[in-house]
């Protein structure tokens, strides 16, 4: 079983030795933000008049990007968790109120009086979002940003996950770290979060590069009742983390998750299947444990290579979304390859 690792615990030490090292070495800092800031996000302008000091935070990725920005202290409120906040944070985390575990209401949002609220998600704040339409906050003088990730190449709809017509790649997620770093005037360290996802990645691809092109696999996020899987589309991060190991996705889609009927799967015959691990329970599959249990007693599923030589590898849920964390799913994934032998 694949477990996801996460190494973040010494970021803030190896944060604080780099600027040390860029310091001494006379390198050029960041600019400071110039006051007031406007910024394009997601079709719209949203503009500040001073870094943001009261910030409610919709979505675990966006939430954790300002905590790697060492902005914890100006987070008065948070919603829409998939699993544990990231390694090194739960002492920070449990200290920021925690509005809903997934959707918040529009009231509770502003009884935190933000004067900014970041989404992750426009299902959640958006032009069909169930917390509130983004002109309801800008109303009340409440700039919302969000993740360019889910907007940029992406077509949103209330009733799916979503059609990503653009290849998602981790330059979106780099545009969020560096847009929050300028509109919270913390430059320097949003060039050292990107830095280190980089420096990370790279690493990965390199483990199991002797299997390029010999894979392919299928994405597992959940299943409702009695229904088909929902399974990863070619476009969104999980097409990121395939193509960046060099493996196949079975599922040629530009749907973000489309349902894909366990007889499709097995006919493609994916070397291996990535099953999403989450502590979410919105559908009876979210588990690993289910998604286990669901593979052993299926009668087409249990048949399949992949499932009878043990290649169903777990990986946390939040790397399957366009997040930091899909860093952490190129990183175990590349382990799993390798620990099974299947990248010689």
């Amino acid at each position: 079983m694949l477990k996801t690792i996460i190494k973040w615990p010494l970021y803030a030490g190896l944060c604080a030795m780099s600027l040390i090292v860029s310091g001494l070495s006379g390198q050029a800092k960041a600019a400071e933000t110039s006051y007031p800031l406007t910024l394009e996000n997601c079709g719209r302008k949203i503009s500040f008049e001073k870094a943001p000091s009261r910030t409610v935070s919709i979505g675990q990725s966006s939430t954790e990007i300002l905590y790697l920005l060492g902005l914890a202290d100006k987070v008065v409120g948070t919603a829409l968790w998939v699993g544990p906040v990231l390694k090194g944070y739960k002492t920070v985390n449990a200290g920021i109120e925690r509005l809903a575990d997934n959707d918040p209401s529009f009231e509770s949002v502003l009884g935190k009086k933000p004067d900014i609220v970041t989404v992750q998600f426009q299902w959640q704040v958006g032009p069909e979002g169930v917390v509130a339409k983004p002109e309801q906050f800008e109303e009340l003088g409440i700039p919302v940003y969000t993740s360019p990730s889910d907007c940029v190449g992406k077509e949103n709809s209330a009733s799916s996950d979503g059609v990503r017509h653009q290849v998602f790649t981790m330059d979106l997620v780099y545009q969020e770290i560096r847009d929050l770093a300028k509109i919270y005037n913390v430059q320097d360290r949003g060039e050292d979060v990107v830095a280190d996802l980089k420096r990370r990645e790279a690493a990965a691809r390199a483990k199991v590069a002797s299997a390029q092109g010999k894979l392919s696999a299928v994405f597992w996020f959940s299943s409702a009742q009695n229904a088909d899987p929902y399974v990863a589309g070619r476009n969104g991060a999980p097409g990121y983390i395939m193509t960046a190991l060099g493996i196949k996705n079975i599922i040629d889609t530009d749907d973000e998750w489309p349902t894909v009927g366990w007889e499709t799967i097995a006919k493609a015959n994916p070397t291996m299947i990535v099953a999403g691990a989450m502590e979410r329970r919105r559908y009876p599959l979210d588990s690993v444990e289910a998604k286990r249990a669901f593979l052993k007693k299926d009668p087409v599923a249990s048949l399949m290579p992949a499932v009878k030589e043990a290649h169903v590898f777990e990986m946390d849920a939040q790397a399957m979304n366009p997040t930091i964390r899909t860093i952490d799913g190129i990183e175990a994934l590349a382990d799993a390859i390798e620990a099974a032998g299947l990248s010689k």
